[in-house]
C-alpha cells in the first residue's frame, strides 16, 4: 500500500510547507498537467481554510477541490458550534477521516496543512489519511526530490520569516527546473502567522525567484 500511495502522490505539483521563527511559509509551483500535457499555468494550489489554517495541495485537481470546499465548510461549522476557529491539527485530523474512510476507493491527494494557534503548525496529510506532524519542513508532489535536497541544504532552526519565504521559492524553483510536471508562471507564498493568512505579494515573490533561476 505504501508503495501505490507514493505513486499516486506523483501526479505533478511541487509544494513546500516550512516553520520559521513566528509562523509558517507555504508555497506552490503553479502547473496543472494533463497527462504528459501542461494543461495550465497559472494554478492556484494553497488555499485559506480560515484566519489562522491554510493548506496545499498535490494531486488530482478535482479530487483535491472536493475535498478542499468540505474542509472549509467544516470549519465554518466548527467555529459557529464551538466558538473558536479549527486549528490546523483539528483540520489534519478531518482530512484524515474524510481521508481514510474513502481508502478503498481514494482521492488521490496529498495536502500540508499549516497554521498557527499560539505557536506555528504544519501537517502532512498523505492519501490514505496518515497525518505526520513535522516540526521543521515538508514536501509533496512529483518534485518533492530535488524540492527536499534544497530545503534539507538551506533550512535553519530560527530563521526569520523574509529568509524562509527566499528558502521556499528556491525549493519549489528547484522543483520546477528538475521535474516536468511542476512548472507555471512564478512561485505562490503564503504565510501564516499571529496576524492571519496572507498571500505574499507578487512583487516580493519575484525577486528571489528570479535569483534562484540564474
Amino acid at each position: 500500500m505504501a508503495e501505490q500511495e507514493a505513486k499516486d502522490v506523483k501526479t505533478g505539483t511541487t509544494t513546500v510547507g516550512l516553520i520559521y521563527d513566528g509562523g509558517v511559509v507555504l508555497a506552490a509551483d503553479k502547473r496543472a498537467s494533463m497527462g504528459h500535457i501542461a494543461y495550465e499555468e497559472e494554478s492556484e494550489k494553497i488555499y485559506r481554510v480560515n484566519d489562522i489554517v491554510a493548506m496545499t495541495n498535490a494531486g488530482n485537481v478535482g479530487d483535491s477541490l472536493t475535498v478542499i470546499r468540505f474542509i472549509r465548510s467544516q470549519a465554518k461549522v466548527y467555529e459557529l458550534e464551538r466558538g473558536e476557529k479549527m486549528t490546523a491539527r483539528a483540520a489534519s485530523t478531518l482530512l484524515s477521516n474524510v481521508l481514510g474512510a474513502n481508502r478503498y476507493y481514494p482521492f488521490i491527494v496529498q495536502f500540508l496543512v499549516g497554521g498557527f494557534n499560539g505557536k506555528p503548525g504544519l501537517f502532512d496529510v498523505t492519501p490514505y489519511g496518515a497525518v505526520l506532524e513535522r516540526t521543521n519542513y515538508a514536501v509533496s508532489g512529483s518534485g518533492t526530490e530535488p524540492a527536499l535536497t534544497t530545503l534539507d541544504l538551506g533550512y535553519k532552526k530560527g530563521m526569520g520569516e523574509k529568509e524562509a519565504i527566499n528558502l521556499a521559492i528556491r525549493a519549489v524553483e528547484s522543483g520546477k527546473r528538475r521535474d516536468v510536471f511542476s512548472g507555471g508562471v512564478g512561485v505562490t507564498v503564503w504565510v501564516v502567522d499571529a496576524k492571519g493568512v496572507r498571500e505574499v505579494s507578487k512583487s516580493a515573490v519575484e525577486r528571489p525567484a528570479k535569483e534562484s533561476s540564474q
